[in-house]
């Protein structure tokens, strides 16, 4: 018996599996999650329900979701601008670390009032996003360097400067923790409801201006003509290097904006460790929601939702913290398991050996 098994890409994506795919994939990591969750004698039910169901339905759940849905929308377009143009932003994490070291040190250096000194440390907190985002993106569009490679090792080199700036130049007088000063109220964001901040309208304002720059202008025409075909691009006389400098840059931008709206927002200081890997998970965001902004923005609520139920799963029933990053690191890679099938058809065939006479009979 012999099985065969062709992949082929799909020319076109049925509407069946483009939008039930994703439903598919949870509920099946939800499954494989049931089992594990089983193992440690805890009702999956009651899991999910407060993961998912009670998180959305009480005030501070449902606000707390929203503040986290900031911080990972700014840093999934991070990723979703270059993945449109035929790039790969793995540096997310670190341009939003350098973004938010950048914004803190504006807020505790420099005296304004409110009203101006926290849209600066937003502008500045984008130019340092920026800045190390264009490293990568002049490397590959000048000397065709991997910008897989060389944005993810920057990131490393962001998180590296977080920690030496935490414990020396920019620690706090007061603590023994690796931590800033106090941002001052000047440098706070306001605050319109349970926590929720003004970071929230600049988020949805940037998703509105991407999801503009994509479909109605000609630059955004020029960003998917390159991601498709960079070399049909290249003779119709659009600019490599204009367009990956600008999605790069761009954004760098947005993941720089993210880190400052996380410090100025939420936590009121700069500390090492302060962000849970939200430029990584930007990553799957960026894959899940590649077609447009406004799905970036609903993968963000729902990853966003994910990591607010596991925080009340672990304080509500005792699951280990460990546990509840295992059942999203399953959510996540069944996810993108999902978007496999949606790019790619799978055939399998078996065919019978088929038996001669001569062989089964052997000689008379």
């Amino acid at each position: 018996m012999n099985v065969e098994v062709d992949l082929t890409a799909r020319e076109s994506t049925p509407r069946w599996l483009a939008y039930g795919a994703p439903v598919f994939t949870v509920l099946a990591a939800l499954a494989v999650s049931a089992l594990v969750l089983l193992v440690v004698d805890v009702s999956p039910v009651d899991a999910y329900s407060m993961m998912f169901y009670q998180t959305i339905t009480t005030q501070i759940g449902a606000a707390q979701t929203l503040i986290t849905t900031v911080p990972l929308v700014l840093a999934g377009l991070a990723v979703y601008l270059p993945l449109k143009a035929g790039l790969f932003n793995i540096g997310a994490e670190g341009q939003l670390v350098i973004g938010a070291l950048a914004g803190t040190w504006v807020g505790l250096n420099v005296s304004l009032p409110g009203y101006a000194l926290v849209p600066l440390m937003f502008v500045v907190a984008g130019l340092a996003g920026g800045f190390l985002a264009a490293i990568p993106a002049w490397l590959r569009a000048r000397y065709d360097v991997n910008e897989i490679i060389t944005s993810l090792l920057l990131s490393f080199v962001a998180l590296e400067i977080l920690s030496y700036v935490v414990r020396g130049p920019m620690r706090g007088s007061s603590g023994n923790f690796p931590q800033t000063a106090q941002l001052p109220a000047a440098a706070r964001i306001p605050e319109l409801f349970m926590r929720v901040h003004v970071g929230l309208f600049v988020a949805l304002l940037v998703v509105a201006a991407v999801s503009l720059l994509m479909r109605r202008s000609r630059l955004g025409f020029e960003i998917t003509f390159m991601g498709s075909n960079d070399a049909a691009a290249v003779q119709a006389g659009m600019s490599r290097i204009k367009v990956y400098l600008l999605v790069f840059v761009l954004g760098g931008a947005f993941a720089g904006m993210g880190g400052i709206s996380e410090i100025a927002g939420v936590q009121g200081r700069l500390r090492a460790g302060f962000e849970p890997g939200y430029g990584f998970t930007a990553i799957p965001i960026a894959l899940l929601g590649r077609n447009s902004a406004v799905q970036v923005l609903l993968a963000s609520l729902f990853f966003a939702l994910l990591f607010t139920g596991g925080t009340n799963m672990e304080i509500f029933l005792g699951i280990p913290a460990a546990l509840v990053e295992v059942i999203q690191a399953l959510i996540i890679l069944f996810l993108i398991t999902g978007e496999f099938f949606k790019r790619y058809r799978i055939d399998v065939s078996v065919e019978r050996g088929s038996v001669t006479p001569d062989t089964a009979g052997g000689d008379a």
